[in-house]
């Protein structure tokens, strides 16, 4: 048994859209998870235009995600931070401050969709970051860094249900460690900005982490916990997150860049991340958590 979920935007989802699907692919009963925003409907099968109908979906500002039944909701989180958990690319935010931000957004827009080494684009544009004070991490954490709507309910409401979260992010610990906080992971990582007399020296320390360390943070928060690779949601926008996206039970590409959205079975568009919530079978009035 297979489970279709449509999400869109608050009041986005026509429900003549939803029901029509419902009746062209024989499914089940449909299912309001939240009005006019989030609905789904079981099937024994999907038809093999599964794809193109997802585009007509995307064409209507709705996101498909078609997924087995059994085994829906996860007992983990395993999240990345830039562009996926808050809005921003941490180390961008941080060369707008030093007066090399284009220069460091091609950089990241590069190695993001899969173009440049991850660890060499990394060391080079903290290269370009050397000399700034240690203070303009706070800086830009008060003044530039927004959380990603839904990210508190999406961790109060999978933590009530015993979910264990973990930010893993190739950004820095200075930053994990205030967002981590703010919406309740249970523990992050990230790469160590070196600090020199106060300043950035321009200097990651090592190993960096990255694609596979993401992977290696999977392997060993799941042995630890006692649970399954099956047992976890992972959630990602970069070429970096494509390890642990392959591998998780549920690898959900959200306002993903292209190359990572075409590995990906789920694919959030037009959702926020409460989406997640969604695709776990959890209805809007079971969401826990405050405002942004």
């Amino acid at each position: 048994m297979q489970i279709v979920t449509l999400i869109a935007k608050p009041g986005g989802l026509d429900p003549a859209a939803a029901e029509a699907l419902r009746n062209a692919w024989g499914g089940g009963s449909l299912q309001w998870l939240a009005p006019d925003e989030a609905a789904e409907f079981a099937v024994e099968a999907v038809p093999g235009n599964h794809w193109d109908v997802w585009a007509e979906m995307q064409a209507l500002g709705i996101d498909m995600a078609v997924q087995p039944a059994e085994g829906r909701r996860k007992t983990m989180l395993l999240a990345d931070m830039d562009s996926t958990m808050i809005r921003q690319e941490c180390i961008d935010e941080l060369a707008e401050e030093a007066g090399v931000g284009a220069r460091v957004k091609e950089i990241t827009a590069r190695a993001m969709n899969g173009e440049l080494d991850f660890e060499g684009a990394l060391r080079e544009r903290v290269g370009l970051l050397a000399g700034l004070p240690e203070s303009i991490i706070g800086k830009v954490l008060d003044e530039r860094i927004e959380l990603m709507p839904g990210g508190r309910a999406l961790l109060a409401t999978m933590k009530a249900h015993g979910a264990y979260c973990a930010l893993v992010s190739g950004g820095f610990t200075a930053f994990t460690a205030r967002v981590g906080e703010a919406l309740g992971f249970d523990e992050n990582r990230a790469n160590t900005l070196l600090i020199e007399g106060g300043k950035l020296s321009g200097k990651v320390a090592d190993p960096i982490l990255g694609k596979a360390a993401k992977v290696q943070a999977l392997e060993e928060i799941t042995a630890r916990l006692g649970i399954s690779e099956a047992d976890v949601l992972a959630v990602g926008d970069g070429a970096n997150d494509l390890g642990m996206l392959g591998r998780a039970g549920a690898g959900v590409a959200l306002h993903a860049k292209p190359v990572v959205a075409a590995e990906c079975d789920l694919r959030i568009n037009h959702g926020d991340l409460t989406a997640l919530l969604y695709l776990q079978g959890y209805a809007k009035s079971e969401f826990l958590g405050g405002p942004e």
